[in-house]
């Protein structure tokens, strides 16, 4: 054997060792231990995954063609696949989604829980007409139950309180305060009460104190979502588009007041609280490069849900055993309201990953989880 065969081999021999230290190391990152021990949610029906499927509601998604895309089938998520909050526990590292509030039990609560609830408002009152469903304020004091299980499961309120500042929390509610009661003026008074720019005031002060209420049961690594544009969605453009296609002025520029005032919380939170951090997550943003670059995200139908009656005018939710369109991935929407799951693992990744600097701020939810 020459020299240069013996110095081939060896060589071959380090890249193999090499690269099967990388796989190793790969291996390792994606099976080993979440970045954070739980993973706490509050929402509405972007991130719902079962809680209002056994209580007395319109606002329901427990059948197909729900989750027509979901290694579960129909569970609850108004999606056709997986939600924004199912990509962003993946690429924190857990091994299963966090469950539902309603079937968390026992030990299954160390990893967190999802309390959100499909047309929840920061309002009480809001998507009422829809029957059942838990407003924030309700999802805070599910939470203040889950921490009160966490003590006794860990023994005492220090060990409680030391494990809940490790973990991440993701509160995204104002969608249906304007969807489901400041644009609905038939079954809600806010409209003739406030302006748009009192309106988001109103909000952002009675956001704040349930933000407060989750702080002073542990929470101290919080992502605040800001709401997309309820303008742009198919149930919108069929009402209001003189185009079908145009999104509506008056509705995101509402959105964007909340938004904004979001954003101003967020400094002001961590000015006020300065053992905890929050973030702004601009999923206004986010939706609107979407919106503007279709093709770039591999989209061809922006303005029509791929299931709904009407599908061309968007004007409800998918009905039950409806069949849905075929080209799944290439619609932004799944229904009239809410986004497929194309659009999520997008807006999910970016959240946890900014790719623009506008995507978080101060930075996004993978920094949040490594303080």
């Amino acid at each position: 054997m020459g020299g240069g065969e013996v110095v081939m081999r060896k060589w071959v021999a380090v890249w193999a060792a090499v690269a099967m230290a990388l796989q190793m190391r790969w291996w390792g990152m994606a099976k080993g231990e979440p970045q954070v021990p739980c993973y706490f949610i509050f929402g509405d029906s972007l991130v719902d995954n079962g809680n209002n499927n056994d209580i007395t509601s319109l606002a329901k998604a427990n059948y197909l063609p729900y989750g027509i895309d979901f290694a579960d089938g129909p569970t609850g998520r108004f999606s056709n696949g997986k939600t924004t909050v199912d990509v962003i526990a993946e690429l924190l590292g857990f091994d299963d989604y966090i469950p539902p509030y309603a079937t968390a039990r026992g030990q299954d609560i160390l990893k967190g829980v999802n309390y959100a609830s499909a047309a929840a408002g920061i309002r009480d009152e809001t998507g009422r007409q829809l029957g059942g469903r838990t407003s924030m304020s309700g999802q805070v004091n599910n939470y203040k139950n889950t921490v009160s299980q966490v003590v006794d499961i860990l023994g005492n309120e220090d060990s409680a309180a030391n494990y809940l500042s490790k973990c991440v929390y993701s509160v995204g509610l104002g969608s249906n305060d304007y969807l489901n009661n400041y644009f609905m003026p038939n079954y809600y008074s806010t409209s003739r009460q406030f302006s748009p720019e009192q309106y988001a005031d109103v909000l952002i002060q009675q956001y704040a104190e349930q933000i407060k209420a989750l702080y002073n049961f542990g929470a101290r690594k919080m992502a605040l979502i800001g709401v997309g544009q309820i303008g742009c969605s198919p149930n919108a453009l069929a009402q209001n588009s003189p185009d079908g296609s145009s999104c509506i002025p008056r509705i995101n520029y509402a959105n964007r007041l909340f938004n904004d005032r979001l954003k101003s919380l967020v400094d002001n939170l961590n000015t006020n609280f300065g053992d905890a951090k929050f973030i702004y997550i601009n999923a206004y943003g986010i939706f609107q490069d979407l919106i503007n670059n279709p093709r770039s995200f591999g989209f061809s139908v922006v303005n029509a849900g791929c299931c709904g009656v009407g599908r061309n005018n968007g004007q409800i939710t998918c009905l039950p055993l409806q069949t849905p369109c075929q080209n799944r991935n290439e619609y932004l929407f799944w229904d009239a309201f809410h986004p497929g799951e194309a659009a999520n693992i997008i807006v999910g990744r970016r959240s946890y990953n900014a790719e623009s600097p506008s995507d978080a701020y101060p930075f996004d939810i993978r920094h949040l989880a490594q303080l």
